[in-house]
């Protein structure tokens, strides 16, 4: 895999950067740990820019982000509840539920925009109920930013400073994206096994 990025992004450059860091972000076949380091190598033997490829992974992510944050505002407050009050089990939610996390995310929207996107899978979830919640879109490109272009330029100045030995900044990085998609499968499926309808359901 490493070879096969690494010669993905020698031959495309920046836009090989940005494109991996959008398809990161809208459907993750690789993770942002692994592409933005082995940038960061690649600028560290003089084929990229430094400041060009974090500007270009900044740029595809925050694309990516764009888009979920148009999927959670086309969906809606309304139609979110509409959906949780039909389809309760495999959502996880009830429509009290959505109330309560559309005024938690009124609350703290920017910070969590922010420190979502240094946290994997939550970089890309957390999108859409800014886009849900109506948060203003200069708003959240703001702190998406922010968040994102901290992210990228942390794992290309580890890629970087590594150089040869970036795969290094992977082997540390990779069990922790795992444990998070691991833990966020779980409680997913904890929460269908458990979930229960009742009293808070019964609006429809």
């Amino acid at each position: 895999m490493f070879d096969r990025i690494t010669g993905f992004v020698v031959r495309s450059g920046y836009s090989g950067v940005f494109l991996l860091m959008l398809a990161e972000n809208v459907v993750p076949p690789i993770p942002s740990e692994l592409i933005m380091p082995l940038a960061g190598f690649t600028a560290a033997r003089g084929q990229l820019n430094f400041f060009l490829v974090i500007l270009a992974g900044t740029a595809g992510s925050l694309l990516g982000a764009v888009f979920w944050y148009y999927v959670g505002k086309r969906l809606g407050l309304k139609r979110l509840k509409h959906l949780a009050a039909r389809h309760g089990r495999w959502v996880t939610l009830c429509p009290e539920d959505v109330d309560r996390a559309d005024d938690w995310f009124g609350r703290h929207g920017a910070s969590a925009v922010f420190f979502g996107r240094l946290v994997p899978t939550v970089r890309t979830l957390i999108s859409v109920p800014a886009g849900i919640a109506g948060m203003p879109l200069p708003s959240f490109l703001a702190w998406s930013s922010l968040g994102t272009g901290l992210w990228t330029t942390l794992l290309a100045g580890a890629g970087y400073l590594l150089q040869s030995q970036y795969e290094r900044v992977a082997d540390y990085l990779n069990p922790v994206s795992t444990a998070v998609v691991i833990l966020v499968v779980g409680w997913y499926l904890y929460r269908v096994v458990t979930f229960r309808t009742g009293g808070r359901q019964a609006a429809r």
